[in-house]
Order: C-alpha cells, then sequence, then structure tokens
C-alpha cells in the first residue's frame, strides 16, 4: 500500500518549529536531571571511600535509585517511538511497529463508543438543533445570507448545465409524456366540471354579444350574400328587399338569443356542450379526434420552437432572478426562510418532527455505514508512513511525556532513600 505522510499541524510550519524547540528544551530538562543524578552519585561515592559516614550513604542511595528511574523512564518514553540507542529490543518502537493495529483499535473505539444510534440521538437530541437553526434563520441577515449562497447554487448548476441536455430531457420528460397521455377524457372531465358549474355562461354571452355586433354592424355584407345567393332572373329590387327582410330577422334572432338566457339557441348551445364533453370521455371517434388535433399542434412549427426555446427562457429568467437581490424570487425565498425560523422557535410540533427526521438520518447513517466511517480511520492511519507518524506523534505529546522522565528520577531518588532508610534501621 502507498504510504503518504501526515498533513501539517493546524499551525503550519512555524507551530511544528516551536513545538520542536520546546520538546528539545524538556529533553535537556529531563536528561539535566539525570545528569545531576549522576553527579551526586559520583560525588557521594568518592566521599564513601574517603572515609565519610553518615548522611553521605542517605544521599549516595537517593541518587542512585534516582539515576536508575531516570534511565528507565527514558526507556519506556523512547521505546514508543524508536528503538533505544538504535538497538532492535523486542517490544520497542511501539508505535512504528504497532501503528495499524493502533488505527484499528482506534477505529473499534469510535465505532462503539461514538458511532452508536444511542449515542448519536442523545447527542443530538440535546443539541435542540431546529431550535438552535429556528433562531438562526429567523435573523433577516442570515436568512439574506442563506439566499446569497443559494442564488450562487442555482447560477452555477444553471451555467453547468447544457442547454441540449436539459432540452433533451424536458422533451422526455414532458412532451412526450403530454404526448402518450390521451387528451380527450381528461379535457372532458374538466369541460364537463366547468359545465356543471355554470362557468361557461359568460363565455356564451361573449359569444352572442359578439355575434349580434357582427350583424349589426356588417348590414352590407349580409345584403351582398343575399344578393349573389339569388337567382339570375330575379329583379335586383326585389333582391334587396329580400336581402333587407333576410338582414331583419337574423338581427332580431341574434338581438333574441343575446337578451333572452333561456332562448332555445342559448338551451341547444348548452345541450351541445354537454354532449361534447361526455363524448370527449367515452365516444370512440371523438376521442380519435381529440388526439389527431393534439398532433397537429404539438407538431405545428411554433410549438415546437416554444418548446426548443423554453429552457432558454427559464434559465434567462433564473439567472436574472439570482444575480438580482432585490428580485421578487429571492425576496420570497429571503421571507419564506426567516417565516420557516419562527415557526421552528413557535411551534413545538415542527420542532419534533424536523428532530426526528435528524435523529432518524442521523441513526440511519451510524446503523449502516458506521464500519465505512471508521474504516476512514484505518484506512489513513495504515497508508501514513510509520517513521514520520512516530515523530509527529511525539513532536504532539514528546514534550509532556518528559515529564514521565523527570517524575522518575525524584520518585527513584525518594523511593532509594527511603528503601536504604529502612534498611539501615533494620540491620
Amino acid at each position: 500500500m502507498e504510504q503518504t505522510t501526515l498533513a501539517d499541524p493546524p499551525g503550519g510550519l512555524a507551530d511544528e518549529q516551536a513545538k520542536r524547540r520546546g520538546l528539545r528544551k524538556m529533553k535537556l530538562v529531563a536528561l539535566s536531571f539525570l545528569v545531576g543524578a549522576t553527579v551526586v552519585f559520583a560525588l557521594t561515592s568518592w566521599a564513601e571511600a574517603a572515609g565519610w559516614s553518615g548522611w553521605v550513604g542517605y544521599v549516595r542511595a537517593a541518587a542512585e535509585a534516582g539515576m536508575v528511574g531516570a534511565l528507565a523512564d527514558w526507556f519506556a518514553v523512547t521505546a514508543l517511538f524508536r528503538h533505544p540507542l538504535r538497538i532492535p529490543i523486542p517490544h520497542t518502537a511501539i508505535i512504528p511497529h504497532k501503528k495499524n493495529a493502533l488505527g484499528s483499535s482506534l477505529g473499534d473505539f469510535v465505532g462503539a463508543n461514538f458511532l452508536s444510534e444511542q449515542v448519536v440521538r442523545d447527542k443530538l437530541r440535546r443539541a435542540e438543533i431546529s431550535r438552535r437553526l429556528g433562531e438562526w434563520l429567523s435573523q433577516p441577515d442570515n436568512a439574506e445570507r442563506v439566499t446569497s449562497e443559494l442564488a450562487t447554487v442555482v447560477r452555477g448548476l444553471v451555467t453547468v448545465l447544457r442547454d441540449e441536455d436539459v432540452q433533451a430531457v424536458m422533451e422526455q420528460a414532458v412532451v412526450r409524456r403530454v404526448v402518450d397521455q390521451p387528451w380527450g377524457p381528461p379535457l372532458g372531465k374538466l369541460l364537463e366540471q366547468v359545465f356543471a358549474d355554470g362557468a361557461h355562461y359568460k363565455l356564451v354571452d361573449l359569444m352572442c354579444d359578439r355575434s349580434y355586433e357582427w350583424v349589426r354592424d356588417n348590414h352590407a355584407t349580409v345584403l351582398r350574400v343575399v344578393s349573389e345567393r339569388a337567382p339570375t332572373w330575379s329583379p335586383k329590387f326585389v333582391d334587396a328587399m329580400l336581402a333587407d327582410k333576410v338582414y331583419g330577422e337574423v338581427l332580431s334572432f341574434a338581438w333574441a338569443v343575446k337578451t333572452d338566457v333561456n332562448h332555445p339557441m342559448r338551451l341547444a348551445l348548452d345541450k351541445f356542450l354537454g354532449e361534447f364533453a361526455q363524448d370527449l370521455q367515452k365516444d370512440a371517434d371523438t376521442m380519435a379526434r381529440a388526439e389527431q388535433v393534439k398532433q397537429q399542434i404539438l407538431e405545428h412549427p411554433d410549438v415546437q420552437k416554444l418548446i426548443g426555446s423554453a429552457w432558454t427562457t427559464a434559465k434567462g429568467m433564473l439567472l436574472a432572478a439570482a444575480e438580482d437581490p432585490s428580485s421578487e424570487l429571492r425576496r420570497r425565498v429571503r421571507e419564506g426562510l426567516c417565516s420557516l425560523g419562527e415557526r421552528l422557535i413557535t411551534d413545538e410540533g415542527m420542532r419534533s418532527k424536523v428532530d426526528g427526521w435528524v435523529e432518524g438520518a442521523a441513526a440511519y447513517l451510524v446503523t449502516n455505514y458506521s464500519s465505512e466511517i471508521t474504516t476512514i480511520i484505518t484506512d489513513t492511519v495504515e497508508r501514513w508512513d510509520a517513521e514520520e507518524t512516530s515523530r509527529k506523534i511525539e513532536l504532539q505529546v514528546g514534550r509532556d511525556l518528559q515529564f514521565i522522565r523527570i517524575n522518575g528520577t525524584v520518585v527513584g531518588a525518594l523511593a532509594g532513600l527511603v528503601i536504604y532508610s529502612i534498611a539501615t534501621a533494620i540491620f
């Protein structure tokens, strides 16, 4: 497996150099305790050889034990990171040799103690995420920040998407669905509801009004049509009288239809519309004609052009709305976020739902993917270079470990003094 080095600490190179200086300083301090104990032991040993007595033995025993404690703890601390004196003593250089095992144990520890469903649910429940989110979103400045970020995301998505791909999806998902869906039955059902509610009466009134106005304003046209349909042998004045009579009857008929809501023509039109709505749902010929009309509409060049330019138009509208902080779209999103924040603060039921969704999602993740999450730890540790890992860890904790050496010297000296005192008293 390819090995990698650890990332630099958050403080960068300067922070690492400061830690290295601190580690070096503490090593010198710990070494000075060992050297001090050694010097004292040498001097007291010389004093005893010279015939001194009394207190010299106590000091020599303390110094000797302090040297042993200092050396033992130096060996223990050094054995964590490397072989002492570069001698491959068994069970030394523990971190370089046991790096992968330590990473695996760390991953198991995290998975068992931090990624359990009960722990995650309890932590999220005490965090009150929905309430905090509501308090944050209810602030207009924060809502504006979220709106700006959403606008950036929309601009990015719209820019990245290729127009031809979006148009292809629209044609496949929308146009094809419209083509495959029969128009007759749903249109007939809609018209049936409209006619049952009487919503078509205004349209009928408009048609009657326009018909009457057309007849009233086109006297010459009616006369010309009647004259053209008259026999060639008919005298002109007879044609004119007949045409004028026909015009009067047509105008009276149009006026009657316009003013009488119960006129037979209106009733016949209502009946026709009702039957047409039923035919669109049940009559095979009418439904087939509706499909033909649908095909003609969709195949019309103007309709095809409209479909092709729909995304381009929508894209321009989205970009313009996303760019303009005062646009209606961004204003509504901003207001919606503030309103959502207020509801999360005041509506306990909604907070419970949101918290339940968050807890459920987190519980699902840790239940089904905790092993994959902890694998990040184990795999990352396995890729680390062993020597570099040991050096980095020593840089982070080695300064504190030097106190073990100092304490070993002091505690060893005290223990040696106690043991020597007891032995002297007894023997």
